[in-house]
């Protein structure tokens, strides 16, 4: 691996300041005093892989990834394990996804190896801002973006690595159930796009509908398919899963169009442990509205990195509504995946899948 050189901020953070950004940090609004960076230029590959004081970007108004959008981003937690040591949730997931998502935006792959050791190293100079809070963690934000000078549509040939870390506390506000907005007029992806890549694209294009969404009392945007605006999709930026009245839970299959999600991965294989039945088949949103109605579906959640796992009260569309259980509270089936997912995660349970990686500090 690459060896890190390390710049320490001249200005960092004190304790009582860190403990009082802490208490109550807003998703996204925190960060730590430090971040990875690491480059590459055609001919001499990934070089100055360093730590340095988190500071702004100085980039040339002809960059390329400010015309033609050659960006791609990843998300993953560390949490405060045990005894006070630091852990990471299948990170070599997110580095296989990153390189995914490269290949499909023709950027530079990097990596396993890099991709883990900038996070690592970012975590030895700025563990202390790993939460002790069980209800917190400090999530890592890796990307890349294509930095070349130049205006022309072709694959860059410089590109700009960095990893950020914000300690974060739950992703929704409030407690309880979330409403969701389904969306009959715009679509996320088509087969053949970008759907599986975590680029800005697929988040920017959400942003309207999830205005929509909003205006409509909903936290959260569900798209349909882009061919027949029939079967479920993903939502804004998580995957969805239903939960029927004699406890399985179905998810939409992947297919080009949805994210490969991790968490979705993760909660596939560990309902099957715990002797769910765990099916993935397309659900049609129409099916998903009489199921709902009947009792036939019992339960609905948003599951990712950041959602973990959050759940569905209701689904909102411009004909009317329908509800999950009572509308307002977690499922058990819910609840005893996501305890489940977080005891894990988190290292309170034993880990059968050797998911759980300690970090060296």
């Amino acid at each position: 691996m690459a060896e890190f050189s390390i710049e320490r901020t001249a200005t960092p953070t004190s304790a009582e300041q860190r403990q009082a950004l802490m208490v109550d940090p807003k998703f996204g609004r925190v960060f730590t005093d430090h971040m990875a960076v690491i480059r590459y230029t055609d001919g001499k590959g990934w070089h100055d892989a360093r730590i340095i004081p988190r500071q702004p970007l100085q980039i040339d108004p002809a960059s390329t990834v400010l015309h033609y959008g050659q960006e791609i981003f990843e998300g993953l937690k560390a949490y405060r394990g045990k005894g006070g040591g630091v852990t990471l949730f299948r990170p070599e997931a997110n580095a296989a996804r990153f390189a995914a998502s490269a290949r499909r935006l023709s950027m530079a792959e990097l990596p396993e190896e890099l991709f883990l050791g900038a996070i690592r190293e970012l975590l030895k100079v700025d563990h202390d801002w790993v939460p002790s809070n069980p209800e917190q963690s400090l999530y890592l934000r890796p990307f890349m973006i294509s930095n070349e000078v130049f205006l022309g549509v072709k694959r860059a040939n410089e590109y700009l690595f960095i990893v950020l870390a914000s300690p974060v506390g739950g992703y929704f506000s409030g407690n309880g159930s979330i409403p969701v907005w389904v969306s009959e007029t715009y679509t996320r992806a088509a087969p053949g796009g970008t759907g599986e890549a975590k680029c800005g694209g697929n988040y920017a294009s959400s942003l309207l509908p999830q205005q929509e969404a909003t205006d409509h009392g909903c936290s959260q945007v569900l798209f349909l398919d882009a061919k027949e605006r029939r079967y479920i999709d993903e939502m804004g930026g998580m995957n969805v899963m239903f939960v029927r009245k004699d406890g399985s839970v179905v998810t939409p299959p992947l297919g080009g169009t949805i994210l490969r999600g991790i968490t979705r991965d993760s909660i596939i294989k560990l309902g099957r442990r715990m002797g769910l039945t765990m099916v993935e088949e397309p659900l049609a949103i129409d099916d998903v509205f009489r199921a709902a109605e009947a009792g036939e579906i019992t339960e609905a959640f948003a599951c990712g990195t950041a959602a973990v796992i959050s759940p569905i009260g209701e689904f909102r569309r411009e004909s009317g509504s329908v509800a999950f259980g009572d509308g307002k509270t977690a499922g058990p089936v819910t609840m005893k995946l996501r305890n489940a997912l977080c005891a894990l995660q988190r290292g309170e349970e034993a880990d059968p899948f050797g998911w759980v990686h300690t970090v060296s500090l």
